[in-house]
């Protein structure tokens, strides 16, 4: 109804639309790109898995495509999104929480696969504030997939902060695309061969950097959870922001913790 009503889809022109579940069967026809934001919130009660024996229990539907078991929705959202994908040069954006970020087992066991399987280069961390549902923190998620080799595919992440010191608000003050030019200009799509960081010891303030596989792969879980701006709001105590924005600040990150904390709790129960 969602993507009647916004246009998308008229049953004569235009591709079919399916009411199904997309997770249960893998893509026959492989695509180029993928432009996704796979739903947050609640895990599935129906859980993929790569496990012929537990695929046979009540709730697990089996795929030999994917890595891992998850129950987590953005975990198995993502490993589907992979596998849509042409083996080598399929180019894939998604929205994804934090937690896909940092959470540990099936999420760690998924960062190292994409890591060394598939070239995850760009990585933009979005501001709260953004979406309607509060305290919401969300990246978008680039890469692309190669040919299996030796080497790790992924050589480089880069990462565009647009969190740390930002505000938005769906109403008063939306996200535009002016807000994501010095973005766009950092992504450098036409040769990112040639992409220069705007961060260094001279400038710690830049927004754009780059961290190379190793240290990435060193860090606790391949965490991918990776800030270094300085929050202004906790350094500068002379120049406090309104109350109001305070306590809105604080209200998102307690909604975004309970929300990562009802994933994880979901995930192994």
């Amino acid at each position: 109804m969602n993507l009647f009503l916004h246009g998308i889809g008229d049953l004569k022109t235009t591709p079919e639309i399916d009411v199904t579940d997309s997770l249960k069967e893998s893509l026959k026809n492989k695509v180029n790109i993928v432009l996704a934001n796979p739903p947050f919130g609640k895990t599935s009660s129906d859980i993929i898995t790569n496990d012929e024996k537990k695929a046979k229990q009540l709730g697990y539907f089996f795929r030999n495509d994917i890595w891992t078991t998850t129950s987590n929705k953005q975990l198995a959202f993502l490993q589907h999104i992979v596998s849509m994908l042409i083996p080598d040069g399929g180019r894939a954006a998604v929205v994804l929480p934090d937690n896909v970020l940092f959470e540990g087992g099936a999420g760690e066991t998924i960062r190292k696969r994409m890591l060394n399987e598939v070239e995850v280069h760009t990585i933009l961390r979005l501001p709260t504030g953004i979406f309607y549902a509060q305290g919401v923190k969300a990246n978008v998620v680039f890469f692309e997939t190669k040919r299996i080799t030796k080497n790790p595919s992924t050589k480089d992440v880069w990462f565009y902060d647009y969190r740390t010191n930002i505000h938005h608000t769906p109403r008063k003050n939306p996200l535009q695309f002016e807000s994501l030019k010095d973005f766009v200009v950092c992504f450098n799509a036409g040769n990112r061969k040639k992409r220069k960081e705007t961060w260094s010891i001279q400038n710690t303030a830049g927004r754009w950097r780059k961290f190379t596989y190793s240290e990435i792969i060193a860090r606790d879980k391949a965490n991918l959870d990776i800030f270094w701006l300085k929050d202004n709001n906790l350094i500068d105590l002379e120049n406090l922001p309104e109350a109001d924005d305070l306590i809105n600040d604080i209200i998102e990150n307690l909604e975004s913790a309970l929300a990562n904390f009802k994933t994880i709790r979901d995930s192994i129960s």
